[in-house]
């Protein structure tokens, strides 16, 4: 956990401001960190414009049946936060009818090529600065660490942020979206085993990384929290993890099953967060969400997501998977219900998202108003 002038003096006496400007020189020639006045990531549940999700998958990398339950539970995403908000769809040519046919007419489709529907991660993270402007910054999108065909995916940042007019800013930095989690007062809880990973920015240090990050994103501080490397195909994403609730709130997984893979890990991460101050230096009140003990058997896989901490904050309501387990399903209701008293909680069937491995968060990405 370092704070913003401990990353600034780390990275000037570890590597020179030299080596630091050369490495992360942004579209307006080399900074070290944003002014106070600079680009920030606002939080979540801050309003917005629009939500942008991609109408995949590729046939290839999902196969023919899985393929068609995941458009329809895109559809089914859709439609439930267009009633909040406007939703754009990036949708291939070939796939519009089909998108039109199952989105309806409240969905605004936009024909641009996509390889897969991880928008989180392959869309721009948006930004703004004090005067209200966006920007829209494209880190670089390689398959998470070229695990995936990405040739498509890979142009998706640039295209929706102009599509979105908002300014575009560089970085030399390779991370998805679903690997960054804020609270929009400066304090960020990010995963090492997935941005520090060498598969992404090979030879980038811990206080490099930070330093960019605060310069592109306007934080202050950053909670680390160690994931898990090449358990899926994202390296551990912070969103299935830990999610900001609001300022000094956050809701954690965990895996009660001791032999579990992911059961050490979460143990771990509630011992950090448990122990961590945001950027205000406030103690973090921690919330623990556990998993479903059971899910449907339709889609069930070894990669099937069955997690809650994937959720979604749109305009006056928030969009959380149900797997089917009452019990689990309703806890996970009567907790996001209290810690999100001005928002509608719904929850909807994603199982054939969670059998490709993501959830509601990962196929969404917001545009800040």
């Amino acid at each position: 956990m370092t704070t913003r002038r401990e990353v600034l003096e780390q990275g000037l006496r570890k590597s020179g401001a030299i080596l630091l400007a050369s490495l992360f020189g942004g579209m307006n020639g080399p900074v070290l960190a944003a002014p106070r006045d600079g680009w920030r990531m606002p939080d979540e549940g801050e309003p917005h414009a629009a939500t942008w999700m991609a109408f995949g998958p590729d046939e290839e990398i999902w196969g023919k049946r899985l393929q068609a339950g995941a458009q329809d539970n895109l559809a089914t995403i859709a439609r439930a936060i267009s009633a909040f908000e406007p939703v754009n769809m990036l949708v291939r040519e070939e796939d519009y009818e089909v998108a039109a046919r199952k989105c309806g007419t409240g969905i605004k489709l936009i024909v641009h090529p996509i390889d897969d529907l991880w928008m989180r991660d392959t869309g721009p993270v948006f930004v703004k600065n004090s005067q209200g402007k966006v920007a829209a910054v494209d880190f670089n999108f390689n398959g998470w660490g070229e695990k995936q065909d990405y040739e498509r995916d890979a142009l998706v940042a640039g295209f929706v942020g102009e599509h979105a007019g908002a300014r575009q800013v560089n970085t030399k930095l390779v991370l998805e979206g679903g690997g960054i989690e804020v609270d929009g007062e400066g304090t960020a809880i990010i995963t090492e085993s997935c941005v520090l990973n060498r598969n992404r920015n090979p030879g980038v240090s811990k206080a490099q990384c930070e330093a960019e990050l605060m310069r592109l994103l306007g934080l202050d501080k950053i909670i680390w929290l160690p994931g898990i490397a090449g358990r899926d195909i994202t390296d551990g994403h912070t969103d299935f993890y830990a999610r900001f609730a609001g300022p000094g709130v956050v809701v954690a997984g965990y895996e009660p099953d001791p032999s579990s893979p992911e059961h050490a890990v979460t143990r771990r991460h509630l011992e950090i967060l448990a122990k961590a101050t945001d950027s205000k230096g406030r103690k973090l009140r921690v919330v623990t969400l556990p998993g479903p003990a059971t899910v449907r058997s339709k889609y069930e896989n070894k990669e099937f997501a069955a997690g809650y901490i994937n959720f979604y904050v749109c305009n006056r309501a928030v969009m959380v998977p149900e797997f089917g387990d009452a019990r689990s399903d309703r806890n996970t209701y009567d907790i996001l219900r209290d810690l999100f008293p001005s928002r509608e909680v719904l929850q909807l069937n994603i199982d054939a998202i969670a059998a490709g491995g993501g959830g509601i968060h990962c196929a969404t990405q917001q545009q800040p108003r």
